[in-house]
């Protein structure tokens, strides 16, 4: 008989529910029980939603509807309104209205000055702020990265650089404004030693990565296409080691989905006129399983702590009564159709994977693994 392990519930703090206004990608309901099969038993989604969450009504709207989901479902709120990087939103109010965080995630904070302004504000409140860096006038709408792969499609790239500049931007106002910031989606080597370098000095920095930046590279595109397309962009093989360099030294803290649904027919219109981005919430841990776990680069401990003790932590939520039950040397295949999700945007299909969540327990209830889940 397989030997099960039982670890506290993940924390997914960088996913895309699209509700409001883009329900037909994703809902807070749907992507709750995408989370749970995944043995996510908290996920913090972002606010690019439309209209954005930029007002407390609207943070209690996403609290009131997630009342329903099967796990907790907490939300970003926007650093700047209608996340247009002009006008910081009112941070204290948004706090008190129930967001768990700041960001303006999908759109990349450009003014240093707003962003310095943001950053006091935060530190005021005890915030944290989750940056999406990437200079926007370099990387503009290119849908690959800047490299082997955008030469041979003939195509222009989003340059590592891109990432990295906005990086040290933020990890020195960090340093001035004593503020908390959280670097999401880090894809980079030099990304990853501006961190490093950045936590030696002191400076109050968390960042995350995501599963597709340890698992593939930029080689997947010509294959994968639009399943491949994500922002930033899948890297380089040497950009990839990196980042399990940076998991495995504790200076990348957290591992997350960036879990962005989105419709056949918008990930159809071909590489570059594809919207950007994957699901990831029934894969995660089976991938971070494979391919840091079973060939020894992380233990089950370092894993529980970048998937759920870490995030939890830097946002400072009670993990009592979630936990995730899974096998983890059970192989299975990725079959997309069978999410829970309602989309199925994947470069992983058909993927052997090994270990696999069994179920998943939150608020002390069995959401996933009960008798209406196939185990």
């Amino acid at each position: 008989m397989a030997e099960l392990i039982t670890a506290p519930g993940l924390v997914d703090m960088h996913v895309h529910f699209r509700d409001p206004g883009f329900t037909h990608k994703e809902d807070i309901i749907s992507g709750a029980a995408s989370a749970a099969a995944g043995g996510v038993t908290t996920a913090v989604c972002m606010p690019n939603t439309s209209p954005v969450l930029d007002t407390p009504e609207l943070v209690r709207y996403v609290l009131d509807v997630a009342k329903n989901a099967k796990i907790r479902v907490l939300p970003y709120a926007a650093v700047s309104v209608g996340q247009a990087g002009r006008e910081l939103t009112d941070f204290a109010a948004l706090k008190l209205a129930g967001a768990a965080a700041l960001s303006d995630d999908g759109n990349p904070i450009m003014s240093a000055e707003l962003m310095r302004r943001a950053l006091f504000a935060a530190r005021d409140c005890d915030m944290v702020i989750s940056t999406h860096c990437e200079d926007a006038e370099l990387v503009r709408n290119f849908a690959v990265n800047e490299g082997k792969i955008s030469k041979l499609l003939e195509i222009p790239g989003r340059p590592a650089i891109a990432e990295e500049l906005m990086i040290a931007r933020d990890a020195l106002l960090a340093r001035e404004t004593g503020a908390h910031v959280h670097i999401a989606h880090v894809s980079t080597a030099r990304s990853v030693e501006i961190i490093r370098r950045a936590k030696n000095d002191g400076i109050s920095i968390t960042c995350e990565t995501c599963p597709q930046y340890f698992t593939l590279t930029e080689d997947e595109v010509p294959s994968r296409g639009a399943l491949a397309r994500v922002n930033p962009p899948l890297r380089t093989e040497a950009d990839r080691l990196a980042i399990i360099g940076g998991l495995r030294d504790g200076t990348i803290d957290v591992i997350a989905t960036d879990h962005a649904p989105h419709s056949a027919e918008e990930k159809s219109r071909g590489l570059e006129d594809s919207p950007s981005g994957m699901v990831g919430l029934e894969t995660s841990l089976a991938l971070t399983l494979t391919a840091l776990y079973h060939t020894g680069l992380l233990t089950l401990d370092e894993i529980s702590a970048k998937m759920s003790l870490n995030p939890a932590k830097i946002l400072k939520l009670d993990l009592s009564d979630d936990y995730v039950v899974f096998d983890p040397d059970e192989k299975w295949t990725v079959e997309p159709a069978l999410f829970k999700s309602k989309s199925r945007n994947t470069p992983f299909g058909g993927r052997e994977l090994r270990g696999r969540v069994k179920r998943t327990i939150s608020r002390g209830k069995i959401v996933y693994g009960g008798a209406e889940d196939v185990l």
